[in-house]
């Protein structure tokens, strides 16, 4: 067992068994998995119908007879404080607890049992595994953010030391800071880059600016995994032909698991082992493979908290040839940010925001909904609906993680509304500029 392993081991997530029971479930042949699929998706059902009175009370005395007869779940109803959602015998502190980005708007706290985490690694490794990438010995090229608050830092970068990162921050993008990411290129032997679509795409029009090919500057570097943000087929060939290098994209939720990876053949293939992914219509029907519909997902092994038949807020289609054991997205739909500029000159992505989102989001489900607007270059409006008004108290916190994590002296207006207007696709986006 590698270092990073150890780790996982070290903090409670038993990551051999999972790893045993993931091959398990692999081993399931095609003709035998769509009964497997319906006897799991009904067991953790039933689990959380007997074991955990937030979801009894979410379904209420409506009659399961058929999958379909489950209700959907949205961010929304989640929005509430964690204690109130977990099962019988499960707490925070004998669980995986995280928030979600609020990418879509909604953001919350959820909750995962040890093993249902320990597999969300045990996929994480299988998938990245068919690229012999190695989380313990292959150097990753990493384009995320970090918290700037002293813990969430110190934390973050020790991840990075056991994983074999070496992170490039991503709220400043101007020229200047990604010519010192090309000096650390020059210098590291990177396997593989990781991170926001958005981010990287930046760094891709800034090499092909320049005349540069990645690969010719480190030709140690063999993959690029995008994540997080919707991958264009324009900025695809872009990244692959700036970078040098085959991309891979990675569609993904943290309260769920790895959603789809891209394979070999270029096929986006979905997690069928841990997750069951429905296409649905406006009438939570399920429609043919081939057609475009909302994507509801329940987590098959997440005991802690209830994760079913929950609306992940994007749209997508799965191929006319999916199956059971091997659904293949078509086309994702959602997951696009804007990019800010600021007066000093910054770029900074629109997923910067999540990580202001993450430094005050609060466990008490006031807050349920926002998107932010950049209306001119020093100027942004947070947009939110609440249960009540946000204080003097939490403004200034708000204020002060953006002044922390973008600059100074940015003019800010808060409104509150009812009701936040929406895309054509009635998901929100966090962020947008309007400049």
């Amino acid at each position: 067992m590698n270092l990073f392993e150890l780790t996982l081991r070290f903090n409670g997530f038993p990551i051999s068994e999972a790893k045993k029971q993931l091959q398990k479930i692999q081993e399931i042949p095609e003709e035998e998995y769509k009964k497997h699929i319906k006897t799991q998706r009904r067991n953790i059902l039933d689990s959380h119908l007997n074991e955990n009175p937030f979801y009894k009370s979410f379904v209420g005395t409506k009659t399961i007879s058929n999958w379909e007869d489950v209700p959907i779940m949205q961010k929304k109803d989640l929005q509430k404080p964690l204690a109130q959602r977990l099962s019988y015998g499960f707490t925070p502190k004998n669980t995986y607890v995280n928030k979600t980005s609020g990418s879509s708007g909604h953001p919350f706290i959820f909750a995962k049992d040890k093993m249902c985490h320990a597999l969300t690694w045990a996929e994480i490794l299988d998938r990245f595994g068919w690229y012999d990438i190695d989380f313990n010995t292959s150097l990753q090229a990493r384009f995320y953010g970090i918290p700037l608050d002293s813990f969430g830092y110190k934390k973050e970068r020790l991840k990075d030391r056991l994983s074999s990162r070496y992170r490039f921050p991503i709220f400043d993008l101007s020229e200047e800071k990604m010519e010192e990411f090309l000096g650390v290129f020059r210098r590291k032997k990177f396997d593989y880059i990781n991170g926001y679509t958005s981010s990287i795409v930046l760094f891709a029009k800034f090499l092909k600016k320049k005349n540069l090919i990645l690969n010719d500057v480190c030709p140690t570097l063999k993959q690029c995994v995008v994540t997080s943000e919707m991958l264009y087929d324009n900025d695809k060939e872009l990244l692959e032909t700036s970078l040098g290098v085959p991309v891979i994209n990675e569609y993904g939720a943290s309260e769920l698991d790895l959603i789809a990876f891209t394979n070999s053949n270029d096929e986006f293939v979905v997690n069928s082992e841990t997750l069951f992914v429905e296409i649905l219509d406006e009438n939570n029907q399920p429609v043919p493979n081939g057609e475009s519909g909302r994507i509801v997902i329940t987590s098959l092994y997440n005991k802690a908290h209830p994760l079913i038949r929950y609306d992940i807020g994007d749209t997508g289609i799965l191929t006319r040839t999916s199956t059971f054991k091997k659904p293949v997205l078509q086309q994702l739909i959602g997951r696009t940010n804007d990019v800010a500029q600021l007066p000093s000159g910054k770029t900074v992505p629109g997923l910067t925001f999540y990580y202001v989102t993450k430094s005050v989001i609060e466990d008490d489900g006031n807050v349920n909904e926002f998107i932010i607007e950049q209306t001119k270059l020093d100027s942004f409006k947070i947009i939110y609906v609440s249960e009540r008004e946000l204080s003097s108290e939490e403004i200034t916190t708000i204020k002060s993680a953006l002044f922390k994590y973008l600059e100074n002296d940015l003019k800010l207006e808060f409104e509150r509304v009812a009701v936040l207007d929406r895309s054509n696709r009635g998901k929100l986006k966090q962020f947008i500029s309007r400049l």
